[in-house]
């Protein structure tokens, strides 16, 4: 139940950084908490995937449930964060990528993210119909929370707090830690998986 209680931990620390911020529009709180935590879930999810067997045991619950409970958060608190912002200014622009100038495009980055983060989870929905390609969609979610967190750090109020920039540039740091991760154990079972069917290989007795 660590575990549990560190992610609880995590949300709770985020929405005291930002509702004691001195800012009184109620549009741009929920919009900015909306974005940390939609963060947060979908770097959760990411680190997570290394360790399907340590997942069932800490939560009791399969890798996917504990995955897609995640995700489902992580795609509806970003859609969250654009449209309060839009209803609180009514501008559409805001929904728009910004393609006009390199550093203007990384500074909204979050707006191409976020269109990411839908083609990302249509991977997943869609992944009976693309077995082939379906991981390489969804694996977009890196590019998503790539895009997101140079996009807070370049323009995000919250970012300006050392806790909130330790926390989240940390988290991104373990979501690129976890993707290796993956990979490294994925090309390591490959190649066991490629020795063992040549011939004359014989595995020794442990």
């Amino acid at each position: 139940m660590l575990l549990a209680a560190v992610v609880l931990a995590l949300y709770a620390l985020v929405a005291v950084v930002v509702l004691t911020a001195p800012y009184t529009d109620p549009f741009n709180v929920i919009a900015r908490l909306a974005a940390l935590w939609g963060f947060l879930a979908l770097a959760i999810a990411a680190i997570l995937t290394p360790f399907l067997r340590e997942i069932m045991k800490v939560f009791g619950r399969s890798f996917l449930s504990v995955h897609h409970t995640f995700a489902a958060v992580g795609l509806l608190l970003p859609t969250l964060h654009p449209v309060t912002f839009f209803i609180g200014a009514m501008n559409p622009a805001i929904f728009i990528p910004v393609f006009s100038s390199w550093s203007g495009f990384w500074a909204g980055a979050g707006r191409p993210a976020l269109y990411l983060l839908y083609i990302a989870f249509a991977g997943v929905v869609l992944r009976k119909y693309i077995p082939k390609y379906w991981r390489w969609v969804h694996g977009l979610m890196y590019v998503v929370l790539l895009f997101a967190i140079v996009h807070g750090n370049l323009i995000g109020t919250d970012f300006e707090d050392p806790i909130i920039w330790a926390l989240f540039n940390t988290l991104f740091a373990l979501v690129v830690a976890a993707f290796l991760l993956k990979r490294w154990r994925m090309m390591r079972k490959k190649t066991n998986t490629l020795r063992a069917a040549e011939p004359g290989f014989s595995r020794l007795p442990r």
